[in-house]
């Protein structure tokens, strides 16, 4: 396998007939709009014929549509919990499946971030119904989405990862039942807090002393009925991309805050990515940390793995995202073009990796 691939002009596939899952329910649903409309632009773009399919209403987006939620972007903030409740649909529909723009699809372009669209809910529904979809399967998508099970799955492959521990669900109401002395008598200070099951830094929370800790649980809690509290790791933020057999270039991340938040990864200017200066050593070590954890969950097609490289050069991974974002501040599509892929090419390897 090549960490470096040479520049993909993209040559000419037949037409297709694409369906882009986009949007849904969960707290990602601007960033899965954001990513599935410059998806569907850019396959167009390579002569496919695209259409925007939201599961939110299961209704197949207008032009208008398209370009008003184009235009419209990712705000600063995730939509709040009570505005996702007053869309059409808590959940994804088994009769999605049965969507004639799914039934009809050559392949399914998931675009959908976060909850059912990345868990491996809506996999599993297309296997059993035969779809063709891009991504990781419904096996690798659960285990990867998982924080707790990944880690768990990754050390025991040789994957680096952080001490943690799972706060109890009795924590997510009653602070007595969380012992901040004990958790920082395993982890350390400060720790990470964040939802076991959820994407984009939603929920998350750098917590620097004891009297912090259980406010910062009870905010994960709202996101998920699983918490995670992750010894932090001081050092460089870096993520390595994997489309098929490939290794693309690892990216450094520099936001203006300290914490990449969800506010540094979709708001231009909030931080700065570029390909990560790091030598032979180090590159060759992200690579074989890479492929162990993309191998050790199971999956397939393509993948983010995120890395925090400490001041000893030791890199510690954090998560794998099986549906990474696709916006225009998004880290993959930057990893494929210093790779020279650009971004309606990568877009249709990712399908052609799918009907493969």
């Amino acid at each position: 396998m090549s960490q470096h691939a040479p520049t993909d002009a993209g040559a000419p596939v037949a037409p297709l007939r694409i369906t882009v899952l986009l949007g849904g329910v969960s707290a990602e649903r601007e960033v899965s709009l954001s990513s599935g409309l410059r998806i569907a632009v850019a396959l167009r773009e390579r002569g496919h014929t695209v259409t925007c399919l939201d599961p939110a209403e299961e209704h197949v987006l207008t032009p208008a549509q398209e370009a008003a939620l184009l235009a419209a972007g990712v705000g600063s903030a995730p939509p709040s919990l009570e505005a996702l409740a007053g869309l059409g649909r808590r959940s994804l529909s088994p009769t999605l499946a049965m969507h004639p723009a799914v039934v009809t699809a050559d392949c399914v372009f998931l675009a959908l971030h976060g909850g059912q669209g990345e868990d491996g809910t809506v996999q599993a529904l297309f296997d059993l119904a035969g779809v063709r979809y891009t991504g990781s399967g419904h096996l690798g998508s659960a285990l990867a989405m998982d924080k707790h099970l990944s880690k768990v799955l990754m050390r025991a492959a040789g994957v680096s990862t952080a001490d943690w521990i799972m706060a109890a669900a009795a924590a997510a109401h009653d602070a007595t039942a969380l012992d901040a002395e004990a958790v920082g008598a395993q982890l350390g200070w400060p720790v990470v807090v964040k939802p076991s099951k959820q994407g984009s830094t939603v929920g998350l929370s750098i917590v620097r002393e004891p009297g912090a800790l259980a406010a910062a649980v009870a905010e994960a809690f709202r996101y998920d009925d699983e918490v995670m509290i992750e010894a932090f790791v001081p050092g460089r933020e870096l993520t390595v991309g994997i489309l098929g057999e490939q290794v693309l270039p690892a990216i450094e991340i520099e936001p203006v805050k300290e914490l990449y938040d969800y506010e540094c990864k979709y708001t231009p200017g909030m931080a700065r990515e570029f390909v990560a200066p790091l030598d032979s050593g180090v590159q060759a070590m992200l690579a074989d940390q890479a492929r162990r954890a993309f191998d050790a969950l199971a999956l397939r097609g393509y993948a983010r793995i995120d890395f925090r490289l400490d001041p000893a050069g030791q890199p510690w991974c954090l998560e794998a995202n099986t549906l990474p974002g696709m916006t225009p501040t998004s880290l993959i599509p930057q990893a494929a073009a210093a790779a020279g892929v650009l971004f309606p090419v990568l877009c249709e390897r990712i399908v052609m990796t799918a009907l493969a």
